[in-house]
């Protein structure tokens, strides 16, 4: 499912996206922070904040880029995801920490996506059974999460290997970027609870029943 799909409409209700939608959305945020910090002008460099304009028919806001970008996607995320005011406020401060120029955009925007991918990745391992969980138990997820958000942060040996790099990337990534363990429990939350909601494949239904 691509960003398109980032709203779906069944009878008269507005349904929340999947993952892969969530996680545009946020790219949309932080693309939108960084455009209007460096004066962009040229939509190509924000490729997320290009589609979001198109599908949404966002119009430009006193002629800069990302102004109205940003606001209408800080504002879904607030609404349907529930992120709090904290959450925008670290990615402001890590664009404006980590692009202080145009030729800071590609680094940072690769350097972010090896953090998200990793962290995803490593919290998907870490977290195998408990996403398992009812849907209805949010409390206890958001506690499951935060804890394995801090063993990952803290936690300086692991047994695998793969593990044990993965975490000293995700480490070295959450300094550089500048990005708390709120921030990163707050975002995989929201993607453990997209994931719960999605069609699983009938290969995995048939692995669970073995």
């Amino acid at each position: 499912m691509s960003f398109f799909g980032l709203f779906k409409k069944k009878s008269d209700e507005v349904q929340v996206g999947n993952v892969e939608d969530f996680v545009s959305l946020t790219r949309v945020y932080f693309q939108s922070v960084i455009a209007t910090n460096l004066g962009i002008t040229n939509i190509r460099f924000l490729p997320d904040v290009a589609n979001f304009k198109r599908l949404f028919k966002v119009p430009t806001q006193g002629g800069k880029l990302g102004l109205a970008e940003k606001s209408a996607a800080r504002k879904m995320l607030m609404h349907d995801y529930g992120l709090p005011e904290s959450f925008f406020k670290e990615i402001d401060t890590s664009v404006k920490r980590n692009c202080r120029t145009q030729n800071d955009i590609q680094s940072y925007l690769f350097m972010y996506q090896g953090f998200s991918n990793d962290l995803v990745m490593l919290m998907g391992n870490l977290m195998q059974w408990k996403l398992r969980m009812p849907s209805f138990f949010k409390k206890a997820l958001y506690g499951m999460t935060r804890k394995s958000v801090h063993q990952v942060c803290t936690k300086m040996v692991w047994k695998a290997d793969d593990v044990h790099k993965t975490a000293a990337a995700v480490r070295q990534y959450k300094e550089r970027l500048g990005y708390s363990e709120q921030w990163m429990t707050d975002y995989v939350y929201n993607i453990v609870m997209l994931a719960k909601k999605e069609p699983r494949h009938k290969d995995n239904d048939k692995a669970d029943k073995k």
